[in-house]
């Protein structure tokens, strides 16, 4: 048993006819002949050998379900001793068994942290939660978010520079295996039920409802200003957060802005749209911005909604409505807005920033739903 918190870096020496050296000084004195060793993620069993290198069998199997079939002479790679009686855990339980290998997709500089997305094959997706430890290449990380195909994992500076991740590029291939307790939960799912269950009956609201009563629990809940959360993982593996515009309360709205996908808001100037209740700007207003997967429509000169094709994106999406409309276009709405002074807080072609998707358990946290 492992832990995900990497002992040092170890170089390949060689790998030939099955059998991998790596050159570990510090965790080649703890390990005797049968001992155990994790190699980026990767349990293997120690062979005698002098100094400090570390001699291990690869067979055809490990090489087939991880990175190990590219691994080449002179490669860096992640080295782990075993978890002993006493020893913190630091990171989270790892077994060394290698359940997929990903690739990574994209890289984002966060500051001094690195956001990294990766594709898992389909079938691990179901697994993977927002939240909860994954062994990437051996390292224990927090999955930070989970979209359709992929997930994304922030690396702050300590783990960039003490792991192998750090160097991490689009193509690149990855070692991935998740939560043991997330694995033995799938694979006995009737006992993790009960639990599940009384955790949702603890929510400030009804919980997690289906089929017409779960219709008419979003109806009810709509028309006392409050927010529904619609979620079907087996359709897109994302949610919708929906409010009735008739009812929406400010902190409702902020909500919104803050934690669902959307973009930054500001006020419109009347002379870049006009009055929002006249008929023309309502007849040329589609019901929200494009965003999302609707974004790429731009770019091919089409967009849903009641837009002509030839329409400009508008200069701001999600205006703040104010008592005076002549400051604001209505929530919700956006007409074909010239870009000009005023239309942007940092004007013209200045890009809107997205705001990250919001989760079930960020949504409830924030008491919309219970009101």
């Amino acid at each position: 048993m492992f832990t995900g918190r990497i002992g040092e870096l170890g170089a390949v020496e060689k790998v030939q006819g099955g059998l991998l050296h790596v050159r570990a000084p510090r965790s080649a004195s703890r390990i005797g002949e049968g001992g155990s060793v994790c190699v980026n993620g990767v349990r293997l069993t120690v062979r005698p050998s002098d100094g400090d290198l570390l001699e291990a069998v690869v067979s055809e199997e490990t090489q087939r379900r991880s990175t190990f079939d590219t691994l080449v002479a002179g490669a860096v790679v992640n080295v782990e001793t075993p978890l002993r009686v006493g020893d913190p855990v630091d990171g989270h339980l790892v077994q060394g068994c290698v359940d997929a290998v990903g690739k990574v997709v994209r890289v984002d500089e966060e500051g001094a942290a690195l956001r990294v997305w990766i594709r898992p094959p389909a079938r691990l997706l179901d697994r993977l939660l927002a939240k909860s430890p994954i062994a990437l290449d051996g390292v224990s990380v927090t999955i930070a978010e989970v979209l359709r195909d992929r997930f994304s994992v922030v690396l702050v500076p300590f783990t960039r520079s003490a792991t192998t991740l750090g160097g991490l590029q689009p193509g690149d291939r990855v070692n991935l295996e998740p939560d043991l307790v997330s694995r033995l939960a799938e694979r006995n799912p009737a006992a993790v039920r009960p639990g599940v269950g009384e955790a949702v009956s603890r929510l400030p609201w009804a919980g997690h409802v289906g089929g017409r009563a779960g219709v008419e629990k979003a109806l009810s809940r709509l028309a006392d200003g409050g927010g529904v959360l619609v979620w079907d993982p087996d359709t897109e593996g994302e949610g919708d957060v929906v409010f009735a515009g008739a009812r929406l309360r400010p902190e409702s709205f902020t909500f919104l802005l803050i934690q669902v996908c959307g973009f930054r808001p500001f006020r419109v100037r009347r002379k870049c749209c006009g009055d929002w209740r006249s008929d023309r700007c309502r007849a040329r207003a589609t019901a929200r911005a494009p965003r999302g997967r609707y974004r790429s429509t731009w770019r091919r000169g089409r967009e849903p909604g009641c837009r002509p094709p030839n329409a400009r994106p508008p200069c701001g999406s999600w205006p703040i409505r104010t008592r005076s409309p002549a400051t604001s276009c209505g929530l919700g709405t956006s007409s074909r807005w010239p870009r000009g002074p005023g239309c942007s807080p940092g004007g013209p072609g200045t890009p809107r920033r997205r705001w990250p998707c919001a989760s079930p358990r960020a949504f409830l946290r924030s008491g919309c739903a219970a009101r």
